[in-house]
Parts: C-alpha cells; sequence; structure tokens
C-alpha cells in the first residue's frame, strides 16, 4: 500500500495551492480519503475528509470556506484545493486512508493508511 501526497511548495499568503494524494494496493473507493496537517512543534491537526462515494465532505473549521477536497476514484486519488492560504497553513501535509469512518478519524488515531507528507509553507 503506497498514499504519496505531493504538490507543496512556497506561496504567498491569499495564494491558491492544489495538493494531489496518489494511492496504491488499496481499492481506494472503498476508503474514506482524509487530510492531516503537522506544523512544526505542533501536534497532527486534522483538515478534512471525503466519504467513499465522494458526495460528502467534513473539513475542520480553520479550513473550511477556504480548503476543498475532492477525490476521482477512477484515478486512485484524492485532492485538497488550498485557496487564500494564510501563514497558519504552514505545514506538512499528508493524506490518510481508512474503510471506515469512526470517532477517532479526525483525531487521526487508528487510521489504517498514512502516506508521506507534502511540505507548504505560506510566507506573509
Amino acid at each position: 500500500v503506497q498514499l504519496q501526497a505531493f504538490g507543496g511548495g512556497l506561496v504567498q499568503a491569499g495564494d491558491s495551492l492544489r495538493l494531489s494524494c496518489a494511492a496504491s494496493g488499496i481499492a481506494f473507493s472503498t476508503y474514506v480519503m482524509g487530510w492531516f496537517r503537522q506544523a512544526p512543534g505542533k501536534e497532527r491537526e486534522f483538515v478534512g475528509l471525503i466519504y467513499w462515494n465522494a458526495g460528502s465532505t467534513v473539513y475542520a473549521d480553520s479550513v473550511k470556506g477556504r480548503f476543498t477536497i475532492a477525490r476521482d476514484n477512477a484515478k486512485n486519488a484524492v485532492y485538497l484545493q488550498m485557496n487564500n492560504l494564510k501563514p497558519e497553513d504552514t505545514a506538512v501535509y499528508y493524506c490518510a486512508a481508512d474503510k471506515r469512518y469512526h470517532g477517532d478519524y479526525e483525531r487521526g488515531v487508528d487510521i489504517e493508511y498514512w502516506g508521506k507528507g507534502t511540505q507548504v509553507t505560506v510566507s506573509s
């Protein structure tokens, strides 16, 4: 199983960035896909998730209205569109996969698979 997030970079406040996460080795369409981030010196933070059929999403309050998650089950990929980026969005972003949506998902606990992260840096 491999999850690889990519698309990070250095941007200015107010810019947009789109992250992608490519999955292999799993029946992608049967997994709830999530995005998390971790800033230096801080705990990992839930960003959002998208359910199996791409019909429903959940977002952290800190990104609601600015970030959008989408998935393409035919391509085994999930995306994180980030608009109006702020310096406090600076973090390493990770994608995650679990067949279940459970009570600990948003806490990042008991998640089946984690991808390697991609760095997003937002300058002021």
